[in-house]
């Protein structure tokens, strides 16, 4: 799992390829991943957008950004935790992902970036 915290919320990506779904003949790999955001402030904070890069091994990135996560924007209470799965599909065989969350500070109103740390997409059949 990689994990990584900014601005007092720590995001943790742990990714699974999905070989029942993807067609390497067609190169189409795609890849699951289950995110935790833990809030490690002390106030309150909600999930407002997302924005993510997803890059496959020549390079193209594709970016992807909208409300929330999975149709949620979860508010966390100091202390508290959200996680959620998703997945993602790229052309090649290794691939990456990063981004980041806009939050916002409930009691401050305050709008903040929280890094996603960058992790990996691999098709383990071309490890061995």
């Amino acid at each position: 799992m990689e994990a990584l915290t900014t601005n007092g919320i720590t995001i943790g990506v742990e990714s699974f390829y999905q070989k029942k779904h993807s067609n390497p003949k067609e190169n189409r790999f795609i890849h699951s991943y289950q995110v935790t955001i833990s809030n490690e402030k002390e106030s309150t904070v909600q999930l407002v957008s997302r924005h993510w890069y997803i890059v496959n091994a020549p390079g193209v990135t594709r970016e992807v950004s909208g409300e929330g996560v999975i149709g949620k924007q979860p508010t966390l209470s100091p202390g508290e935790s959200h996680r959620y799965v998703s997945w993602a599909p790229i052309t090649t065989d290794i691939g990456k992902m990063y981004g980041y969350y806009t939050f916002k500070d409930i009691e401050t109103n305050e709008m903040f970036l929280v890094n996603i740390p960058e992790f990996r997409l691999i098709n383990p059949g071309i490890l061995n």
